[in-house]
């Protein structure tokens, strides 16, 4: 019964990250090739390389964990590091037309 709660559980963290390397795959792909160089990273065709193959052995290889694992790691670097910076410079960043001193519960003012 253990061994069996295991399993379901192991299940659906690899579901959650094929879920996951798919929608990085999604954004990678979507974002204008131009915008990879004028954010100082990485290529497109390097991204969706890393993330295809990501999504590749998530979805084959689901019980080889250390391929998991360093895929994760890559699709966590794209979505926290590359798709920010890219969402950055073409223009997608901040809606409400917020100063770039703004923090996330209003202007900062330097502590007055």
């Amino acid at each position: 019964m253990l061994i069996s709660g295991f399993n379901n559980i192991f299940t659906l963290l690899s579901l959650a990250m094929l879920v996951f390397a798919v929608v990085a795959l999604v954004f990678a792909a979507t974002a204008r090739k131009d915008a990879y160089p004028a954010a100082d990273k990485k290529t497109k065709s390097f991204w969706l390389i890393i993330l295809g193959v990501v999504v590749a052995v998530d979805f084959f290889l689901s019980g080889v964990l250390f391929l998991q694992i360093a895929g994760l790691v890559a699709t966590i670097v794209f979505m926290v590091d590359v798709r920010p910076a890219l969402r950055q410079v073409s223009g997608g960043g901040r809606r409400s037309g917020g100063s770039s001193s703004d923090g996330p519960y209003g202007p900062y003012n330097g502590g007055r």
